[in-house]
């Protein structure tokens, strides 16, 4: 009878999670199903992520197939990150130079072989036409009512078409399910969306009006949606720019600070905790959702800082996933390759049984 109850109890739990806390009911099943196991990952499980993994690496570009995560460790990342800055001023190619049809490519590559999509977007500042990090005010202006709102649904009608294209399949074609995570560090300064730029109404209205025009205008239920702020002191910081429950699949952090060499590993401790205490308020996965120590400089940093950081609190630990950043260069560099000093205690990173690569997990687009 006692376990019949726990049983009972788990589904309820379940179903709970799955119907209370998605925000799009007309999700794709993949999406669904993408959705409920990043939100039901045994604690303390989390999956490895990075930037532009397919596409380049140190000391190459553009080889299909090729990794460097996956030349030190045997295997790719289960999270694949990109972006797709220049969509909006008709590029063929992204702000990191992968052109966008190889992108989606890549994208089906990292599908096939089991792992997750996410996608941010450095959008150029619609009012100066400047990259985005270029602070002039300009949110107000492609909101509703907006002088810009037009152009800006032009812009959305290219992100839509680009994403609506990511399928597989021969006769019977299905999308990718992608975790789309729109005008992130929102909380620090240097983007043209960041506080200080833009008023926290605007900046929510910018967000609630992107999904809507995506998800119910463009009709497109293959999209999680991320809210990724950089770091915060208190909840309340957190939660300033939140545009609601309804518009937010998974909560995360972008957080380099607190790994680098000034940084102190506690304090990522720290801001875990209330990220997962807010999330789970919430009945929401949680991630740190972008991370990393430029050219990881020390020997034993994956073990000893980020993981210890990670690994610290029940709550801390709860997180869905972690991604570094692109490996852009000798000097610009978030992830180990063959031969960086970090290899060996990458090597030992992968082979902790609660660090999750591709192959190591369920199929996260299955029940």
């Amino acid at each position: 009878m006692v376990l019949k109850f726990i049983i009972s109890l788990t589904i309820i739990s379940l179903f709970a999670f799955e119907s209370n806390a998605q925000v799009n009911p007309k999700a794709n099943k993949e999406t669904k199903n993408l959705y409920r196991n990043l939100s039901t990952l045994p604690n303390g499980n989390f999956l490895f992520g990075h930037q532009d993994d397919l596409a380049y690496g140190i000391g190459w570009r553009h080889e299909f197939g090729r990794s460097d995560v996956k030349e030190c460790t045997g295997a790719y990342p289960a999270v694949f990150g990109w972006d797709i800055a220049g969509l909006e001023k008709d590029s063929p190619k992204n702000i990191d130079g992968i052109p966008f049809d190889y992108m989606k490519k890549l994208i089906i590559k990292g599908y096939e072989e089991g792992g997750i999509h996410t996608i941010s977007w450095h959008m150029d500042n619609p009012a100066s036409r400047k990259h985005s990090w270029d602070t002039t005010r300009a949110v107000f202006t492609i909101i509703p009512g907006g002088i810009h709102h037009q152009w800006y649904k032009d812009q959305l009608d290219k992100v839509a078409d680009f994403l609506d294209d990511l399928k597989v399949g021969f006769i019977f074609k299905k999308h990718i399910p992608i975790l789309l995570r729109p005008f992130h560090e929102h909380t620090g300064k240097w983007f043209w969306w960041g506080k200080g730029n833009c008023t926290a109404e605007e900046y929510k209205a910018l967000y609630t009006f992107t999904y809507t025009y995506l998800v119910k205008e463009k009709g497109l239920n293959n999209l999680l949606f991320a809210y990724s702020p950089d770091i915060f002191e208190t909840k309340d910081q957190y939660l300033e720019f939140y545009p609601g429950d309804e518009y937010v699949d998974l909560l995360g952090i972008d957080d380099y600070h607190d790994v680098g060499l000034n940084g102190k590993i506690e304090d990522l401790t720290r801001r875990l905790v209330m990220l997962g205490e807010i999330a789970r308020s919430k009945n929401k996965p949680y991630a740190i959702t972008e991370t990393g120590f430029e050219a990881i400089p020390q020997a034993e940093w994956w073990t000893t800082k980020l993981l210890k950081g990670i690994m610290a609190n029940e709550v801390s630990r709860g997180i869905s996933y972690v991604l570094v950043w692109r490996n852009d260069n000798p000097k610009h560099h978030y992830a180990a390759h063959k031969g960086h000093m970090s290899e060996t205690d990458f090597i030992e990173f992968k082979n902790m049984p609660n660090v999750l690569f591709c192959g190591e997990t369920k199929n996260m687009y299955k029940r």
